[in-house]
């Protein structure tokens, strides 16, 4: 089951009555969500580091953003259940461009490799996504939006 089926479901939504349209939305909501809370979790271990080094909220931002997928991908490699040349395999991308986003050479990967690499993180670290779901419809539910 999708993490946007979940999600409809637990809201009380059945998925097959929405238009190919409203599934869409829905999914690109809980991408976008899941990327904020995704954010926050590595924001508390990258944040520690960018205190050491005493810099400005904007400079601390602009790293952290610039830095957020490799920590993704740092994330994936400690689990040691992927390689580098493993996660070029799943993702269907070379080696080289894994490895220049890995070490912050390139901020700025496609979506789809993103969305990728999050698929990849979310099957290795499936109790932090739980967790993080968990999270999203209990906002969901407790402010009524959906």
């Amino acid at each position: 089951m999708s993490a946007a089926e979940l999600l409809c479901n637990l809201a009380g939504i059945n998925p097959a009555n929405l238009t190919r349209e409203e599934n869409f939305i829905i999914e690109a909501e809980l991408f976008t969500r899941l990327l904020e809370k995704l954010k926050d979790y590595y924001k508390k271990e990258f944040g520690n580091y960018l205190r050491i080094v005493k810099s400005d909220k904007d400079i601390e931002v602009a790293m952290f953003e610039s830095n957020f997928i490799s920590c993704i991908i740092k994330d994936i490699l400690s689990t040691e259940e992927y390689t580098l040349s493993g996660i070029a395999y799943y993702t269907d991308t070379p080696e080289e461009i894994v490895y220049d986003i890995a070490i912050g050479n390139n901020i700025s990967p496609s979506a789809n490799l993103l969305r990728k690499i999050i698929e990849l993180h979310r099957s290795v670290r499936s109790d932090l996504y739980r967790s993080i779901i968990e999270k999203i419809i209990s906002e969901y539910t407790s402010n009524s939006t959906l």
